[in-house]
């Protein structure tokens, strides 16, 4: 008799979150997410999951609750007794966090402790993913594996330094099957307008369609390592099918400054980036990252996991679906948020 394996996942309304949802169901997942109860609906990301009649209402559940709240940690992981958890919730804007650096620590970091000592309490034999990230390194420099040092530069790097130790410290306390996956930036058209890749490529979108002229950006010289995020979500699903709990950086070795990507996306849509684009401090950061570029060779070998997608073709993809997303806000038609 065929077991459907389950999975819970926090932050699923978010980029990350919606496309591991769907590529969990494709594979024969029962998928459980925690949402945080809203006056408005914030589950945009899923509704083409809704939409498929495959997954309406049978193997897709939303949950309300929230990072902040062990007891209800505990509930849902009795009730549901995932054999997968992904720990994907954070308060996740890095300038952000400078702005709330309690708050930011806490959903962040704290979180990540209330959700394995949920597991813990709640005795479920579950494998746990935790959602690190490529700003833990800081400034140390690149490129960057996973014995390099961690040099953090913002609230949200610090609370990422402390989630990671911590998910280590249960996998050798308790024997907890809980991994990191040490992401660096990933990005699709599913990204949050106020990150600076999406910020970019709706800006090209609108400024194309004579509806902006403007676009001010902070520091055009920070070098980062894009790469796609419906990949990297297969990836963080590989980390826990390998059988021995390990730590691994999903990357793709290649480095692109802000200014790259802000030439790419105008040049797609054959405009003069420098006519548009302005610089304001109220962007740039405290303490700044100059360069975070991984090597993702530990994740090639053991997992065989590699990425297709680079920077100049994610680029591409972002700036179409912006494109097509306006088109699609000015004609009435439904707006999807993806391609």
């Amino acid at each position: 008799m065929h077991v459907t394996k389950s999975a819970l996942i926090t932050g699923i309304t978010g980029q990350d979150g919606s496309y591991l949802a769907e590529l969990l169901l494709s594979k024969g997942y029962e998928v459980h997410g925690i949402v945080r109860r809203s006056s408005s609906f914030n589950t945009e990301r899923l509704d083409d999951i809704y939409q498929d009649p495959h997954t309406a209402g049978r193997r897709l559940f939303l949950h309300f609750g929230d990072l902040i709240d062990g007891v209800t940690l505990i509930n849902l992981l009795r009730d549901i007794n995932p054999d997968e958890v992904y720990n994907l919730g954070a308060q996740s804007h890095v300038r952000v966090s400078f702005d709330q650096p309690v708050f930011t620590g806490d959903v962040t970091g704290l979180a990540a402790m209330r959700l394995l000592e949920a597991v813990r309490a709640a005795r479920v034999r579950t494998k746990i993913y935790q959602a690190s990230s490529s700003e833990m390194f800081g400034a140390t420099r690149p490129p960057q594996n996973e014995d390099s040092p961690f040099y953090p530069r913002s609230p949200y790097g610090a609370a990422k330094v402390y989630a990671y130790w911590v998910t280590r410290n249960y996998r050798e306390a308790y024997d907890l099957f809980a991994v990191n996956g040490i992401l660096f930036n990933h990005e699709s058209p599913r990204r949050g307008n106020t990150f600076v890749t999406r910020k970019v490529t709706r800006a090209v979108a609108r400024i194309k369609a004579g509806l902006q002229d403007r676009l001010y950006l902070g520091n055009l010289d920070a070098i980062r390592d894009w790469g796609y995020a419906p990949e990297y979500v297969e990836g963080m699903w590989r980390t826990l099918q390998h059988p021995v709990a390990q730590d691994y950086v999903l990357a793709t070795n290649t480095a692109y400054s802000v200014r790259d990507f802000v030439q790419m996306a105008f040049s797609h849509v054959d405009l003069d980036w420098e006519k548009y684009v302005e610089h304001d401090d109220r962007y740039e950061r405290p303490t700044e990252v100059d360069a975070l570029i991984g090597d993702y060779s530990k994740a090639k070998k053991e997992l065989g996991w590699e990425p297709k997608v680079l920077t100049p073709e994610l680029v591409t993809i972002m700036v179409d679906a912006d494109v097509q997303l306006l088109e699609d806000e000015r004609n009435g038609r439904r707006i999807r948020l993806d391609a």
